[in-house]
């Protein structure tokens, strides 16, 4: 039976046949063997290197932004989530005028644009970390690589910014329209009903999108890839609260890095976003290997050398 024709049940009875514990513990050394950590945390600069002129284009687009009212709701919301901000930006959305406006507006178009190339450069290099989590040697070519990782930039990196911004930002935001509109306590719990839902939605959408076409490979169905990607939106919930209390009760946090406070924090939960993601491939893969019959992770190491055996084989081989 083909992978695409593999159902959520087939994927479940996997799971249990094999047990969740046993899976966690593979996949993990599928992840570390691949050199997960590594992927991870150079997948994590250039995520926080497009997250820093995401949030300056959100500063420009406050004081580009024609309607006051809502500036002043973007502005609120920005500085609500950027610890090194301050209320200078919104009093400059208030008061800067025509000058500021066309200046907002230059600074939001390169802020995206920008994060825009961060991100495919990031997303380029989550396909070289699942590539070889999955055992596939060399990535596809460059001009491919790219263009794809734009395509995914476009599509699951817009869905997971939507995500991260109802899940991060939307309770300053909701705070904000109800001081700038005052839109009542219902609408307020309506919206922190549904914030949660829906982001989590979108994150799953994207991880899963993610899963999908980043690989150099064919993936199997949809619901297989559901299991990786649900342990990864798991994992970044428990990894960000855990962060999240850490910069909030830790007593020299804030001594320690001063201004750097938010890049440093930034940084930390980039990381944690880059193991989730690859730990959650590292899942997804181990689970399609053991469907396939192929309980170890590892190549084969007859001679316990530690050397795989297809290495043994080719002596001369530069990868020896």
């Amino acid at each position: 039976m083909s992978g695409e024709l593999l159902s959520a049940d087939d994927a479940w009875h996997t799971v249990r046949r094999y047990g969740l514990r046993h899976l966690l513990v593979t996949a993990f050394v599928r992840f570390r063997y691949g050199d997960g950590f590594s992927h991870a945390r150079a997948f994590a600069l250039q995520l926080a290197l497009a997250a820093v002129p995401l949030v300056i284009a959100g500063a420009g687009l406050a004081t580009a932004i024609g309607v006051e009212s809502f500036a002043e709701v973007v502005a609120r919301t920005v500085v609500a989530v950027s610890p090194g901000s301050s209320d200078s930006l919104l009093a400059e959305v208030l008061e800067g005028g025509e000058e500021a406006s066309e200046r907002g507006e230059v600074v939001a178009v390169l802020g995206l644009a920008t994060a825009f190339a961060a991100a495919t450069s990031a997303f380029a290099q989550l396909e070289r970390g699942a590539n070889r989590i999955y055992g596939t040697k060399r990535d596809r070519r460059a001009l491919r690589k790219y263009a794809r990782a734009a395509l995914l930039t476009a599509t699951a990196g817009v869905s997971m910014a939507v995500g991260l911004l109802l899940i991060v930002a939307g309770e300053p935001f909701g705070e904000a329209m109800e001081s700038v509109y005052h839109w009542g306590d219902g609408v307020e719990e309506v919206w922190d009903g549904l914030r949660w839902p829906v982001g989590l939605a979108a994150l799953v959408v994207a991880v899963t999108l993610l899963f999908r076409h980043a690989p150099r490979r064919r993936q199997p169905g949809l619901s297989w890839l559901a299991v990786g990607a649900a342990a990864t939106v798991l994992a970044w919930l428990a990894g960000s609260g855990l962060l999240a209390l850490y910069v909030v009760l830790a007593a020299g946090f804030d001594d320690t890095y001063g201004p750097l406070t938010a890049i440093m924090a930034l940084l930390l939960w980039a990381n944690v976003t880059g193991v989730a993601l690859l730990a959650g491939i590292a899942l997804a893969a181990q689970l399609e290997a053991v469907r396939a019959g192929r309980l170890d992770p590892l190549l084969a190491d007859s001679d316990d050398d530690g050397i795989p055996d297809e290495l043994d084989e080719h002596p001369d081989s530069p990868a020896r």
